[in-house]
């Protein structure tokens, strides 16, 4: 349930700043969310349609990029993209790594009229 909450942080960031712009209506928002978030795309989708109804952005298409998850192992020094499903080096099977991307969630970009 916290993509409603989400989704109208989307809302209250991106109206002001197309309203900072000069806008009449967001026609995109361009989002990039994190494999390994939590996030889950077609909630937001969802809570969108209803949470952006008498807002610049109702009727705004949501365009969803999502970002892969990607390490550094701290013992064998690989650093790439590894499944969600396994939280580990798929070099050296050590578990010491950082995430170096895949938890994000932004707005990245908005398209105005």
């Amino acid at each position: 349930m916290h993509e409603l909450a989400i989704t109208q942080g989307i809302i209250a960031a991106a109206v002001p700043e197309a309203k900072r712009h000069g806008a009449k209506k967001i026609l995109e928002i361009r989002l990039r969310i994190g494999e390994y978030s939590g996030v889950f795309p077609e909630y937001i989708q969802e809570y969108f349609n209803i949470a952006s109804k008498g807002t610049l952005a109702e009727g705004a298409k949501l365009v969803i990029e999502k970002v892969p998850i990607v390490i550094r192992c701290n013992k064998c020094n690989f650093e790439g993209e590894i499944p969600r499903r396994k939280i580990q080096c798929p070099e050296c099977g050590g578990l010491d790594i950082k995430l170096i991307s895949g938890r994000e969630y932004f707005v990245d970009s908005l398209e105005v009229e």
